[in-house]
């Protein structure tokens, strides 16, 4: 471990972030409607121009309602379109990629929602400058060093100055090259999965309808793929190579449009973007060292094929936040982070495994020019839950698995006020607050960072939800119930219900 100089004293932030992606992007919103101070910093000089991870599945949708940005997201997506096969300039069959499934009462949004990425991180940084939060472009991390009681990091902005920083904790959000995991010493190991190399581009042309994901699955050179992009006039384009290196400049572009679909080379009028990457599946071997923690890419690299990998982060994010939140703000011990990395892991893990199935099965194993398996539940990440882990306590006995448990997380639901009315059970859950739902069973006194509800939405018992809407503890007992508070740091006697929404 690093001393430190003492020579200055340098500025302090409670949360360093690094990266202003998705996740660090939900992060930094979480923890500023939290009161937590937080810097989040960006090597580059703006966000990510591109529409990589344009995916976003039902349970990340229910955390940007949280988050208070559902409507902008909802607004700027779309459904997913119909594939359609394409045989040079001949349009063949049509197919669904989606399971759609209608909106019930606990699953208001059920489908999958196609948003370019820079799109959702225009959203969520404009919803951090609602919070008072900023993004500080153009500063790289270039060196850290932690003690038992901060992490001190350097910092290199655009012009080349340099500047220190003292931070309570640090998260990496620097992507699958991070180079945080890569300072504190983390192993990641993974493999590539698809030894081809691909095209990523945005862009607009002329000559093709908007009303499908258009496929040329046996285009000389390999796969292309174009998919309108909502709303905007444009195109992501996906082309796999046999051979060779894609060519990433806009005639590149062009020349690949032109050898794999029927459309000329100026049929592309604007190259907006484009990239060139190889399908990964990798982890980290662990997702803390001391005060550092790392998530999103910086934890786990996905093959883009489950639309998992950017979904995946935003939940790490809202898995941290409120942990950081009670350990910073309201003197949780600092062990409740320890169920960050048990909770997440084992979740990161399995995602890699569907996203790389998922890659294999829309790649080699097809039957004819459909892929053999859709996107449906097992990708919405609604399921997702901790069971079993540190903070999911079961204490109302053996209970058949198709039951909601500790653990898992809290479906929406229609209640009923007195007067008759109705409201959704979301709307009382959204916030930086805990909510004890009750029936049947009386309530104790709990602090003003707890709301309490009245309804049988989960059945009889008393239900604490924690922040980011999963069940920490079903009981019928009230007793129960007071005593987790101590772990959660929801005895402070500081404590106020004073976060900003």
């Amino acid at each position: 471990m690093h001393t430190f100089q003492t020579d200055t004293v340098p500025p302090h932030t409670e949360v360093l972030i690094v990266g202003a992606g998705p996740t660090g992007l939900t992060l930094a919103c979480d923890l500023a409607r939290r009161g937590v101070r937080a810097l989040l910093v960006e090597k580059a000089d703006r966000l990510f121009p591109g529409s990589r991870g344009k995916g976003l599945q039902p349970r990340t949708l229910e955390v940007f309602d949280d988050l208070g940005v559902i409507d902008a997201i909802l607004a700027a997506g779309a459904r997913y379109p119909l594939m359609a096969s394409w045989k040079g300039a001949v349009k063949g069959a049509e197919w669904d990629l989606i399971d759609h499934r209608p909106a019930t009462t606990g699953v208001p949004y059920p489908d999958s929602w196609m948003v370019p990425q820079w799109r959702t991180q225009e959203i969520l940084h404009a919803r951090l400058l609602e919070l008072g939060g900023r993004v500080e472009f153009g500063t790289a991390l270039t060196r850290l060093e932690q003690s038992a009681e901060r992490v001190e990091a350097v910092l290199e902005r655009a012009d080349g100055s340099v500047r220190r920083i003292t931070a309570d904790y640090l998260v990496a959000a620097d992507g699958g090259r991070s180079t945080v995991r890569r300072a504190v010493g983390i192993p990641m190991t993974g493999q590539v999965i698809d030894s081809r190399p691909a095209l990523v581009a945005d862009l607009r042309l002329e000559g093709l309808d908007r009303d499908n994901w258009h496929v040329w699955r046996k285009a000389p050179g390999g796969m292309a793929l174009l998919c309108p992009l909502p709303h905007i006039g444009q195109f992501q384009l996906f082309a796999s190579f046999e051979l060779g290196t894609p060519d990433t400049t806009p005639e590149g572009v062009r020349r690949t449009v032109a050898e794999r679909t029927h459309l000329p080379a100026e049929a592309v009028t604007e190259v907006l973007w484009a990239s060139e990457f190889r399908a990964r599946a990798a982890l980290a071997e662990r997702l803390r060292e001391g005060r550092v923690l790392l998530a999103g890419d910086a934890a786990h690299i996905h093959s883009p094929a489950g639309g998992q990998g950017l979904n995946t982060g935003v939940q790490d994010a809202y898995n941290l936040g409120w942990r950081l939140g009670q350990v910073i703000g309201h003197g949780a011990a600092p062990e409740l982070l320890d169920g960050y990395e048990q909770e997440r892991l084992p979740i990161a893990a399995h995602v890699l495994d569907l996203s790389t199935r998922l890659h294999h099965a829309t790649g080699a194993g097809r039957t004819g020019d459909q892929p053999t398996v859709r996107r449906g539940a097992a990708t919405d990440q609604l399921s997702v839950g901790y069971r079993g882990g540190p903070l999911s306590v079961e204490r109302r006995g053996p209970l058949p698995s198709d039951t909601l448990q500790a653990g898992d997380r809290a479906p929406d639901a229609i209640c009923t006020r007195p007067d008759g009315s109705a409201y959704r059970l979301f709307d009382i859950l959204r916030g930086p607050h805990f909510t004890l739902v009750s029936a049947g069973s009386e309530p104790p006194a709990v602090p003003p960072a707890v709301r309490t509800h009245r309804a049988d939405t989960y059945g009889e018992g008393l239900f604490l939800i924690r922040p980011d809407g999963h069940i920490a503890l079903a009981t019928h007992d009230p007793a129960d119930i007071t005593a987790l508070l101590p772990t959660l740091g929801l005895d402070h006697p500081a404590l106020q219900a004073t976060a900003r929404r």
